[in-house]
């Protein structure tokens, strides 16, 4: 056990030797051509850049707006928005450019290890200073400026060295696993269409989405609130549904119908506003308005997640339609989502290939959630010196 005052601290301006941005100016985009990676494409949870919702820029503005690229190795904070502090690592093949409101940071090594800043700059104090420093506006933004004031806990060499590998081969399993997951869920998706598509037989019969499923809407959960503080479990909304429950997530009482109740492994669907598709891998929660749990009683789960999924966009082109401020489909849509269905004996067969498959996804989902909350109980106290990594 350590002193928790055994650290000292350095300015972020201290640390770095070199900060790529893209001139602070908006970027003329193209339909294609080499990637954009905007605010939107980093979190504090995933290990490089995801591309969401990605843009193109040309050849010729890659070569003529930006004064410099971000290398494999760099930092990418995010400057700007709810984003505000989010930061992730440049890959070893980097592929993209970086947009507005973002910078890379290149770690002086000869005063910081690059892994340790990158823990750093993650680490609950270090985001709660990003958070909490003054700003001008209605957007919450960080201004280089900021640097010099942004104060990070400075151990020694060995030390840094242990923290920055720790953060980094851990964060690298999640990654694995995460990459491990797409892969299975692409194989998924490919038999899925063969199947019910591509060579989908005459004589099945055709049933609409609704009877195949059943659509569980959720309560409003603020009428159910809790009555204390150990019966209370935290209520899913479309937002937790994205980035899992959260410290800002709401909760309500345990005391409601058991099927609302949503464990890992339970398909959600949600109807309203951002229209999506999910297994949920998440803690134990109170399903909430808005969201559908979606069950049968008749077809294995693989069977109606993928149908599910092959009808999202179109519901989600029907949600667009809507003239209201938040899109939403009506039970009527689900009624006319028609889906094919083979015999039971095909099921069956079918089965034997997703099932392992869909068992796969989970058991990686409840690693990647065991992972995840050991690298942030450990990294607060990692940064503080309260412990050590035992070699």
């Amino acid at each position: 056990m350590e002193n928790s005052n055994i650290f000292r601290t350095i300015t972020l301006s201290e640390t770095t030797v070199f900060i790529v941005d893209n001139r602070g100016k908006t970027v003329p985009t193209e339909d294609k051509g080499i990637p954009l990676i905007a605010t939107n494409c980093i979190n504090n949870k995933n290990l490089y850049p995801i591309y969401e919702r990605i843009r193109y820029i040309s050849q010729n503005t890659y070569d003529t707006w930006f004064r410099a690229h971000p290398i494999a190795g760099d930092i990418l904070l995010t400057l700007k928005g709810s984003q505000n502090g989010a930061v992730c690592l440049v890959p070893e093949e980097v592929g993209f450019v970086i947009a507005q409101d973002m910078v890379g940071l290149r770690a002086n090594t000869n005063v910081i290890n690059s892994l340790f800043l990158f823990a750093a700059l993650r680490s609950p104090k270090v985001q709660s200073q990003i958070k909490n420093l003054d700003v001008s506006g209605v957007i919450p933004h960080l201004k280089k400026s900021d640097f010099d004031k942004l104060l990070l806990p400075y151990p020694n060499a060995y030390i840094q060295k242990e923290i920055g590998e720790f953060y980094f081969n851990l964060s690298s399993k999640i990654d694995l696993l995460n990459k491990q997951n797409q892969t299975v869920q692409e194989l998924s998706n490919t038999f899925f269409r063969q199947w019910m598509i591509k060579e989908a037989k005459d004589e099945w019969e055709q049933k609409p989405l609704s009877v195949i499923a059943i659509f569980l809407n959720g309560l409003a959960c603020q009428k159910f609130p809790p009555k204390n503080d150990i019966d209370k479990l935290p209520v899913l909304k479309i937002k937790d549904l994205k980035v899992g429950i959260s410290n800002s997530s709401d909760w309500a009482t345990i005391d409601v119908k058991p099927e609302y109740i949503i464990e890992s492994g339970d398909v959600i669907f949600a109807w309203s506003a951002s229209l999506m598709v999910k297994m949920w891998d998440g803690e134990k929660c109170i399903l909430n308005q808005h969201l559908f749990k979606v069950t049968s009683s008749d077809y294995p789960k693989w069977f109606y997640y993928q149908w599910c999924k092959y009808h999202l966009a179109n519901f989600i082109a029907i949600a667009q339609a809507h003239a209201t401020t938040m899109g939403h489909i009506k039970r009527g849509d689900l009624d006319n989502a028609m889906c094919v269905v083979p015999t039971d004996d095909e099921l069956k067969v079918m089965s034997e290939q997703m099932v392992p498959l869909m068992q796969k996804m989970e058991n990686n989902s409840k690693q990647i959630k065991t992972l995840e909350n050991m690298r942030d109980i450990l990294l607060p106290k990692l940064m503080s010196g309260e412990v050590r990594i035992v070699t």
